[in-house]
C-alpha cells in the first residue's frame, strides 16, 4: 500500500513544518471546506500551534473559522471546585454553535496527564459524562469533523512508551499525511472480504477466539464524507487509518491474548481476556493486573463485551507512538472502555485470512 509521492513527508521535517502540510490537509482533504463555510477549532494548551495554523488555512480557503481554547490548568481548578451538579454538561450555547457549524477541528488534552494525576476517576466521570451528548448534537447538525489523536500526547503518555514527547507528535503528525484514497481502498477491499453474518476467529499467542461478525462496517479514511455523514460517522480520526467490523457480542466464546495496550488508567502490559458466549468471564495480567482490574472494574458486568474487530491500515504508522490500532495487520478488540492490542495475530472471516500473524493480507 504505497503513498503517492505528494503525501509522503519529509522525514527530517520539524513538529511545525508537519503541523503546517496536517493543517492544509484537514482543510483541503479532511473536511473539505469550502468558501462560506462555518468551522470551528476546538484545541487544548498542547494544540494552540496547529490550531492556529488551521484556522489561517480556513481563512485562505475562504472559509469563516472561530476557536475555542480550554486551559489544562482552569479546568482541573474548575472540576474540583465547581458544583458537582453544574458539571459535565453542555451549555445552550453550545448546542447552538454545533447546530450552525458546518466542519469542526478538535485537538483533545493530554488525557493520561489530567485523568490520571490530576483528578480522581470520579471527578473524570462528571466532568466529560456530556460526551454522548455533544456526539448526538454534532450527528444531528451533520456537521463534518476531525479529531486530532495526536492531542494525547503528553509527558505522562510519552513516560509510559518510553521516548520522547517531540518524537512521538513527529510521527504521528506524519501517519496523518498518508494518501487518503490508499486507505480507502484497503479498506474496501477487506470489507468485502469480512462480509456480515461470516463466523470469525482471532488466534493469538496461542489463545484461540470465535465469534460472528455483523453488518455494521466503518472505513478510517481520515476524510468525512456525505456517506460519512449519512451514516452518523461524521467525526474522522487523525491519523486515520482503519476498519471496524461490528461483532455480535453474544456470539464470542474463547480466549484471546493481548499486546501492551493504551487504556484511560495507563498502560496495560498484557492481558488475557476469557469469553464465555458473549460474557467476559475472567482477565488477568503478569505486569498490570492493578491497571487491568481498573479499567474492567470500571464497567458493570453486563457491559464488559466485545462489540467490534479494528484492523489497521495506516502504512506509516508504527508500535509504540500512541495509536497502535492505526498499525497495518494491528488487530484491536473494542468494547471494554479501551481497544486492546494484539500485535501478532491471525484473523480469519470465514476461510479468508484477514491477517496472518501479524501481517495484513491485501493483494499486492
Amino acid at each position: 500500500m504505497p503513498l503517492s509521492p505528494k503525501s509522503r513527508p519529509n522525514t527530517k521535517s520539524t513538529v511545525a513544518e508537519l503541523e503546517e502540510q496536517v493543517a492544509v490537509k484537514v482543510v483541503s482533504e479532511a473536511l473539505h471546506l469550502k468558501k462560506g463555510e462555518s468551522l470551528t477549532v476546538e484545541t487544548w494548551n498542547n494544540g494552540l500551534p496547529l490550531a492556529r495554523r488551521v484556522v489561517a488555512e480556513a481563512r485562505k480557503a475562504g472559509a469563516i473559522p472561530v476557536m475555542l481554547f480550554e486551559d489544562e490548568d482552569t479546568y482541573v481548578f474548575s472540576v474540583k471546585n465547581a458544583p458537582k451538579d453544574a458539571m459535565g454538561k453542555m451549555g445552550k450555547h453550545e448546542y447552538q454553535l454545533l447546530a450552525a457549524t458546518d466542519a469542526y477541528f478538535f485537538i483533545p488534552n493530554e488525557v493520561l496527564e489530567s485523568y490520571t494525576k490530576r483528578l480522581t476517576p470520579e471527578e473524570v466521570e462528571r466532568a466529560t459524562s456530556y460526551g454522548e451528548s455533544w456526539y448526538e448534537a454534532a450527528e444531528k447538525a451533520k456537521l463534518r469533523g476531525a479529531r486530532m489523536s495526536f492531542g494525547f500526547a503528553g509527558k505522562e503518555l510519552a513516560r509510559m512508551l518510553g521516548k520522547p514527547l517531540e518524537e512521538i507528535m513527529l510521527h504521528q503528525l506524519k501517519a496523518t499525511l498518508v494518501d487518503n484514497d490508499s486507505l480507502r481502498k484497503a479498506g474496501r477491499e477487506l470489507e468485502s472480504r469480512i462480509p456480515g453474518g461470516s463466523g470469525g476467529s482471532l488466534v493469538s499467542g496461542g489463545a484461540h477466539l470465535t465469534f460472528k461478525f455483523e453488518k455494521g462496517v466503518h472505513i478510517e479514511d481520515g476524510v468525512v464524507g456525505k456517506e460519512d455523514v449519512a451514516t452518523g460517522h461524521n467525526m474522522a480520526y487523525l491519523p486515520p487509518g482503519f476498519i471496524r467490523r461490528d461483532v455480535n457480542s453474544e456470539s464470542v466464546s474463547g480466549r484471546v491474548k493481548l499486546s501492551p495496550s493504551i487504556s484511560w488508567a495507563g498502560m496495560i502490559g498484557d492481558a488475557t481476556l476469557d469469553f464465555d458466549k458473549g460474557r467476559l468471564v475472567r482477565w488477568s495480567s503478569r505486569s498490570s493486573k492493578k491497571t487491568l482490574d481498573t479499567v474492567i472494574g470500571d464497567q458493570s458486568e453486563s457491559e464488559r463485551k466485545l462489540r467490534g474487530i479494528t484492523v489497521g491500515l495506516n502504512p506509516v504508522m508504527r508500535y509504540g507512538y500512541g495509536q497502535d490500532r492505526f498499525v497495518p495487520g494491528s488487530i484491536g478488540i473494542a468494547g471494554l472502555e479501551f481497544t486492546g492490542i494484539v500485535r501478532s495475530g491471525t484473523l480469519r472471516a470465514s476461510r479468508a485470512v484477514i491477517v496472518n500473524k501479524g501481517r495484513l493480507n491485501l493483494p499486492q
